[in-house]
């Protein structure tokens, strides 16, 4: 069975080679929209052309060089119907999709919901931060040292974004959190992602503060405390607020939060979800 992920990418460095080597040890192909990146972020996405990476394109900025999620939306919904797949990710550079437990990988575990009559599969997401004690991950070996994070889950379904090939997917309509298609059957399980909000404050300062969002986007709640954050509103939590990962444990979704780290952080009354 065929899967890929369909990725959209802005000044995504630091992530998009970990994503594409991770997606490839899940057998999993890729194909990358670059968002007008101007950091190298292509260029590391070009050394795995020779491998899962089927494929890159550029998509222009929107109005006034801001960031176009609606358009990149509707240029996934494209992909999905004109590549040659049996099921689609919707997928951002920093997020590692996994398996369940018992499932060797992501591609096989979505052959199993796919043999059993399934079309769509959640993901419940935990996050991952830096924290006061252990403020700065921005190297490359990330994905061993940030081991703290918290579940996130602020409604059900909220990652519903794997789902069987068809001739229409709707991303747009839930703003990228649901992949919406004609009498989706969603897969009973939700699948673990991992997902870096950012590395360090100055990394947090450049992906969020420094973005420019489309006017229309944010008037519609779309991008929420990301279009409002400034330097200011960035407390990092203590080690003791968030859980700790190990490899030789699952990951707790025990009391999961409903409310991402900067919404707590600011006693919930700076910034709207």
């Amino acid at each position: 069975m065929r899967v890929i992920a369909l990725i959209a990418a802005y000044n995504e460095r630091r992530f998009i080679g970990p994503c594409l080597e991770h997606l490839e040890r899940q057998g999993v192909g890729a194909y990358l929209v670059d968002n007008g990146s101007t950091d190298n972020t292509v260029e590391i996405a070009e050394g795995w052309l020779d491998g899962n990476l089927i494929g890159i394109e550029s998509f222009p900025r929107g109005d006034g060089g801001c960031y176009d999620w609606r358009g990149l939306l509707r240029r996934k919904e494209q992909l999905a119907r004109e590549l040659d797949a049996d099921w689609f990710i919707h997928l951002d550079p920093d997020e590692i999709r996994l398996p369940p437990a018992g499932e060797t990988t992501l591609a096989s575990a979505l052959a199993r919901a796919d043999q059993e009559g399934f079309t769509g599969v959640n993901f419940r997401e935990f996050t991952f931060i830096p924290t006061r004690d252990d403020p700065d991950h921005d190297h490359d070996d990330f994905l061993r040292t940030l081991c703290t994070y918290y579940c996130f889950e602020p409604r059900y379904p909220h990652q519903l974004k794997a789902w069987k090939a068809t001739d229409e997917v709707d991303l747009v309509g839930s703003g990228g959190h649901e992949a919406r298609l004609q009498g989706m059957r969603m897969y009973p399980l939700s699948f673990p992602v991992k997902h870096y909000l950012f590395l360090s404050v100055p990394h947090a300062i450049e992906k969020y503060v420094e973005r420019d969002y489309a006017e229309e986007e944010v008037e519609a709640g779309w991008h929420g405390w990301r279009a409002q954050m400034t330097a200011g509103d960035i407390q990092l939590p203590h080690r003791s607020e968030l859980l700790r990962s190990r490899p030789d444990q699952e990951l707790d979704p025990r009391d999961p939060r409903k409310t991402h780290w900067i919404e707590w952080a600011n006693d919930g009354q700076a910034l709207r979800p």
